[in-house]
């Protein structure tokens, strides 16, 4: 019987002498999806392949995103932008809708893009709440039309009355949002309040004296005192008190003396109703009287 003789074993030399293993480099090849799409190009009518690539690429985003969420986001965005660029699908026209006082530039930041980009390339969402932070856009609504369209619809805050505070004036809306802080006058007239919290509180007491109109025409400015209650300035330089969570009947007492005493047509200082069952009125001191002139030669003090 005989001995097998035991395999060879290779050593160093012979190690030596095998050819060097290469690592193949990876081939860029585009998707499967792009190659899909990109046959069908000749075929369709760009907004109509665009839609088809949409639609296309939906069903792709979300299988991505469930198996490698973190890995493959990134590369399904470039994708979408690639393929609106090969379909003709870039920004060449932006229609704005319901822009009344919003400064363009500042859309035009917020959105975030330019003519060219791809129109699939970037977020709705992301550039909706970047022109919700402008101060005149209440609500945005962005959508995309095919093949090169976006639609920005804008529904603006409308300015409610000029604030004065520390010494500068600024436009507001009806919630006491600054919305405005130059150019004031092209807004045309708004009522005027005066003083800090006076932007927070004085919707309800602009509605209470659009009911007294009487009132509301002698009624120069609002003035917010300590953050608590309002002062009435009236256009004669009276100040009416008025007290503090009880504006409103307090307006509808001052219209029934108005109505009944013509109180205030008469010459005051102030016409101080803080207390529910008193109403104090300071009037305009009387003149000194002028001193009677001192005969000729007389001696002071005589």
């Amino acid at each position: 019987m005989g001995v097998e003789a035991p395999p060879r074993l290779a050593g160093p030399a012979a190690q030596s002498r095998r050819a060097p293993t290469r690592r193949a480099k990876p081939i860029d090849r585009p998707s499967r999806l792009k190659l899909w799409l990109r046959r069908r190009r000749g075929m369709l009518r760009p907004a109509a392949l665009g839609i088809v690539a949409v639609t296309a690429l939906g069903f792709a985003g979300a299988a991505i995103w469930a198996a490698d969420p973190a890995g493959r986001a990134q590369a399904l965005i470039e994708d979408v932008s690639d393929l609106g660029r090969g379909f003709g699908m870039s920004i060449q026209r932006v229609e704005i809708v319901g822009r009344q006082n919003t400064p363009l530039d500042m859309i035009g930041a917020a959105l975030g893009v330019s003519r060219g980009d791809p129109l699939l390339g970037f977020s709705l969402e992301a550039a909706r709440v970047r022109l919700e932070t402008i101060a005149w856009v209440q609500r945005a609504h962005i959508e995309r039309r095919l093949p090169e369209t976006l639609i920005i619809r804008i529904e603006e805050r409308s300015p409610f009355a000029i604030w004065q505070r520390e010494g500068r004036f600024v436009v507001i809306d009806r919630g006491g949002r600054v919305i405005a802080q130059d150019r004031l006058d092209q807004f045309g007239p708004l009522p005027l309040i005066v003083g800090p919290g006076a932007n927070l509180a004085a919707a309800g007491l602009y509605d209470t004296l659009r009911g007294e109109p009487d009132i509301a025409s002698r009624v120069q400015a609002l003035v917010r005192i300590g953050e608590r209650r309002w002062n009435l300035k009236l256009h004669n330089g009276a100040d009416v008190m008025l007290p503090e969570g009880a504006e409103a009947a307090a307006i509808t007492r001052l219209a029934a003396l108005q109505r009944e005493q013509q109180l205030m047509d008469r010459p005051l200082v102030a016409i101080d109703m803080r207390l529910p069952d008193r109403l104090v009125l300071r009037q305009v001191s009387a003149p000194a009287a002028p001193e009677a002139p001192r005969p000729t030669g007389a001696r002071r003090g005589a």
